[in-house]
């Protein structure tokens, strides 16, 4: 998946990252210039602490906010709950 820095291509781009990692999951993206903010929706969370359901989005966007040119600088808000 390529990096574009235009806004509306990182939010689908992360929401695309977390539908790979949890097929199925209602996700929100809003957000630009950086910051983003993602309401996920998974059975992937049932069982889990608020911590470990945070843990799996991030790490399914990890790629999207590493490196000196991250077009994801912060997550200002993430909610995780399950259906």
């Amino acid at each position: 998946m390529q990096l574009k820095t235009l806004d509306g291509n990182i939010l689908d781009q992360l929401k695309a990252a977390v539908l790979v990692a949890m097929p199925g999951a209602a996700v929100s993206v809003s957000g630009g210039g950086g910051h983003f903010s993602l309401q996920v929706v998974s059975t992937e969370f049932a069982g889990k602490s608020m911590l470990q359901s945070q843990r799996l989005v991030y790490s399914a966007i990890k790629h999207l906010m590493s490196g000196p040119s991250a077009p994801v600088h912060a997550i200002d808000s993430l909610e995780t709950r399950t259906p």
